[in-house]
């Protein structure tokens, strides 16, 4: 763990090396415990909140092994307004806290896109901590700390349905550079600024730490050598009805803009890291990787309304398509194509109510493939994943998802049979 030592001088107690690592982590947890006692008192300045996410899995067959486990996360969150607390006016903070547990339903699988995209080693961590901005009534904001790129670049609402990890981002980008983008579970700092016309084009930047806080060797660390830098941009045309508010309204940017949903939206993105990564396949004289200084890939995302009753304004199909290009030279999977239909308020008793059914396809890159094969490894071109699932809004706070994925081609290794996986989520927030 990185950090400043305490001085030879100043006394202490000395924590258990475990301890000591999670000490910060325990410290912003009792924090946000204790502030709804401290929003009592700056005029819900501070709204705290939690998400709980978990999901008992099954391998119905095929895979690597049989069984099952359960797997879940735990995040207290806060927003603070910080017009309400220091007088500074259209800027919020805000702190995430992740807290994972359980098993890796990828490991009776044995897949590569990962079958849960809540699913991740057992830690402890803070997960995002930043503060945001919104200038030129409010078309322009800034944000600036540690950030999910994926709360906002990638991301498409009627693909959020789904459990599958390539439904949030398409594993070409998901795992690319040294130790991942920043994104669940691990997220790096950086900057990030938004541009909305009143059109309805909406443009983002962010540069970022090429690595996460939490590096792959278990230390942690940001901007060291070797790291670069990870810049991505995205540019959206957005449909979206107008809501019964005022026209320019606090937070219209952003993150927690709370704009409600939009009927069509085409997404056109890019991603590029500064620093320097080897070859899969091609070597030097001297047998060693070639290398590479920077790496690229790019992304394009649409979400359609195609059907709404009028009799039933909650009754909705929405059709979604995700295609995106890696950098085959350095990374395993150089393209993906996603695909989807998510349809709302289909059964009558139940309007809130979504089902969905998917498609994800991860294509090998073709200097992961001469790699491969070049060490009589035996592997197919690509792994594809059909997901069918329903949610079941229970009541505000609280929705059940039943989830059956078929897996074909598990890891793209002819030697692992094809997959049925099983799944059924529990979501709870307040």
């Amino acid at each position: 763990m990185s950090g400043r030592k305490a001085s030879p001088s100043t006394p202490r107690a000395r924590l258990p090396h475990r301890a000591r690592r999670r000490a910060p982590v325990v410290a912003v947890l009792a924090l946000l415990i204790s502030l709804p006692a401290v929003a009592d008192d700056t005029t819900s300045a501070f709204k705290p909140g939690l998400v709980y996410n978990g999901a008992a899995f099954a391998n119905l067959g095929g895979g690597v092994r049989s069984g099952g486990t359960f797997t879940s996360n735990f995040q207290p969150h806060v927003d603070i307004d910080l017009g309400k607390l220091i007088g500074w006016q259209d800027a919020i903070a805000y702190v995430d806290v992740l807290w994972m547990q359980g098993g890796l339903p990828s490991s009776f699988i044995g897949d590569a896109q990962g079958v849960s995209g809540i699913s991740a080693p057992n830690a402890v961590k803070v997960y995002e901590a930043w503060v945001q901005k919104n200038l030129w009534d409010n078309h322009a904001s800034l944000l600036v700390g540690q950030y999910d790129v994926n709360s906002e670049f990638y991301l498409l609402q009627s693909a959020g349905l789904f459990l599958n990890s390539s439904f949030g981002m398409g594993p070409e980008f998901s795992q690319s550079g040294q130790a991942g983008p920043s994104v669940f579970p691990s997220t790096a700092i950086g900057m990030r600024v938004a541009f909305k016309s009143d059109s309805g084009v909406l443009a983002r930047v962010a540069v970022l730490d090429g690595v996460p806080i939490d590096r792959p060797n278990g230390s942690r660390g940001a901007f060291e050598p070797g790291d670069g830098a990870l810049i991505v941009a995205e540019v959206d045309l957005l449909d979206r009805p107008l809501l019964d508010r005022p026209a320019h309204s606090r937070l219209s940017i952003g993150r927690n803009a709370a704009l409600g949903s939009y009927e069509s939206k085409l997404a056109l993105g890019a991603w590029y890291y500064t620093a320097s990564f080897a070859d899969l396949s091609e070597k030097q004289a001297n047998g060693q990787p070639v290398q590479h200084h920077g790496s690229a890939g790019f992304y394009l995302l649409g979400d359609q309304m195609l059907f709404r009753d009028a009799a039933k304004d909650g009754r909705t199909l929405y059709g979604f398509v995700q295609l995106g290009i890696g950098d085959a030279r350095v990374y395993r999977f150089g393209s993906y194509l996603g695909a989807g239909l998510n349809a709302t308020g289909f059964v009558a008793s139940r309007p809130n109510d979504q089902i969905g059914a998917g498609v994800a396809y991860a294509r090998n890159g073709s200097h992961y493939m001469s790699a491969q094969q070049s060490q009589d490894v035996p592997v197919t071109r690509a792994e594809t994943t059909f997901e069918l699932t329903y949610l079941a809004q229970i009541n505000s706070w609280l929705a059940l998802q039943p989830d059956l994925q078929y897996v074909i081609s598990p890891n793209t290794n002819p030697a692992i049979p094809n997959a049925l996986a099983f799944q059924l989520r529990i979501g709870v927030s307040f």
